[in-house]
């Protein structure tokens, strides 16, 4: 039995679509377990180029069954939409897709809803997709949830969308929305749900028997660690678990049944949206990063924000995640730059010369802290063209050797561009 987790260790957008699809090559079933369609993965290999946000990116390998487990919330018209893309590429996705019954499904007015939070927050706006993640995780806890266990029964759906219209309709209206129409919102999930009902099935029984026969498991996670609702830099995070260990609740898998954790960290720090990020530059070399990383949110199109390789916040989430092993992304981008720079920690004003860590503080402070950087020589050659370690300038593996050093883990690939050959695999010792 081989259970690999991915998960992401920065603030997401780190390119763990293409490392799902590389390793879903050998996979018997893919698994997403958290998140929802706020979290784009852009896969580029030989059947052609997909964004997606909610398929699990084993889509491409015809043997492998396809999994949306209930830690994850379902946008029923994003769902339809890429099985319909995907389908139109000729690959028989609709077969092997199984979405959990469990899952809460987002509803038209989630995102009206989020919409109003971030309007009332102004300045203090957390910076969301807009896609009504944190809403309908909110109704998930306070138990006023709708699940596509709900829309398999007409009666029940009907019932349980009129409670909730009676609670969301004053309120959207009170900040000067229109009521939502009952039949309007009933047609149309409904409708959705009708396109996608034959995928809508308990995979429970499935995992586990493919657990039972040693088959080859594949867990995606979405967003990153850093936005993990608990322990990333809240409240300028995401709804959901987003650490490894959230595979667990989220698929319905034993923490121990996982034997690999591929942790997935760009050899530069971007993050999307509002909150802390202590290495960001808004100089010619963070514009150098975003133009060469084309640093565009696959779900936004919203311009990332750019820095160097934050190693305290990766050597924090290398340990949260019980990383085996690092996957290095981008690394070709930074093939012009002279002089490199690692952030290995943090100074607040007030602290002297002692180096403050990640999980001493919370977001307001990590706001107010000054990296401290260690700096290394830059390669200025391409590296597009390296399928082995040893291609790679001497500069350029001195940098990968640093962070393996600096962040406690070793570094099992190294990717230098977007297509999935463009990966360097290097043998564990």
């Amino acid at each position: 039995m081989s259970v690999t987790a991915v998960v992401g260790l920065q603030w997401g957008d780190e390119a763990k679509g293409k490392f799902v699809d590389l390793l879903s090559t050998e996979a018997d079933l893919v698994a997403r377990f958290n998140g929802g369609d706020n979290a784009g993965h852009t896969v580029v290999n030989p059947m052609g180029t997909f964004k997606v946000r909610l398929t699990p990116n084993g889509f491409s390998n015809p043997h492998a069954a396809c999994v949306i487990g209930p830690g994850v919330v379902v946008n029923l018209a994003t769902l339809v939409n890429e099985v319909k893309s995907i389908e139109s590429s000729g690959i028989d996705v609709r077969s092997r897709l199984w979405v959990s019954p469990r899952c809460n499904v987002i509803m038209p007015y989630h995102p009206l809803v989020e919409k109003i939070y971030e309007q009332a927050k102004s300045a203090s706006r957390t910076g969301t997709t807009g896609r009504g993640i944190g809403p309908v995780f909110a109704d998930k806890v306070s138990y006023n949830g709708i699940r596509l266990f709900d829309l398999a029964d007409e009666r029940v759906f009907a019932e349980k969308l009129r409670v909730q219209l009676s609670i969301k309709n004053p309120f959207l209206q009170a900040f000067g929305m229109p009521a939502l129409s009952f039949e309007a919102v009933f047609d149309e999930i409904r409708n959705l749900y009708l396109q996608i009902q034959e995928c809508v099935r308990e995979p429970y029984g499935l995992v586990q028997d493919m657990l039972a026969r040693g088959g080859q498991i594949l867990l995606e996670g979405a967003q990153g660690a850093l936005l993990d609702n608990i322990w990333g830099t809240y409240p300028y995070c995401t709804a959901s678990v987003t650490l490894a260990g959230g595979a667990s609740a989220g698929l319905g898998i034993a923490p121990q049944c996982i034997t690999q954790i591929v942790g997935i960290a760009k050899a530069y720090t971007t993050r999307v949206g509002a909150g802390p990020m202590p290495t960001e530059l808004e100089d010619e070399v963070g514009k150098t990063l975003q133009v060469e990383g084309q640093e565009y949110g696959t779900v936004t199109g919203r311009p990332r924000r750019c820095g160097w390789f934050d190693a305290e916040l990766v050597r924090f989430t290398v340990q949260l995640n019980g990383v085996t092993r690092l996957a290095l992304t981008k690394l070709d981008v930074l093939d012009t730059l002279p002089q490199i720079k690692i952030c290995i920690g943090y100074r607040l004003p007030e602290s002297g010369e002692r180096l403050r860590r990640y999980w001493e503080i919370d977001a307001t402070r990590l706001e107010q802290c000054e990296p401290v950087y260690i700096e290394m020589e830059g390669w200025q050659q391409s590296t597009r063209a390296a399928r082995r370690f040893t291609d790679l300038p001497p500069q350029a593996q001195a940098y990968v050797h640093k962070i393996e050093e600096l962040v406690g883990a070793p570094v099992g690939y190294v990717s230098v561009g977007a297509e999935r050959n463009a990966t360097i695999q290097i043998a564990a010792d």
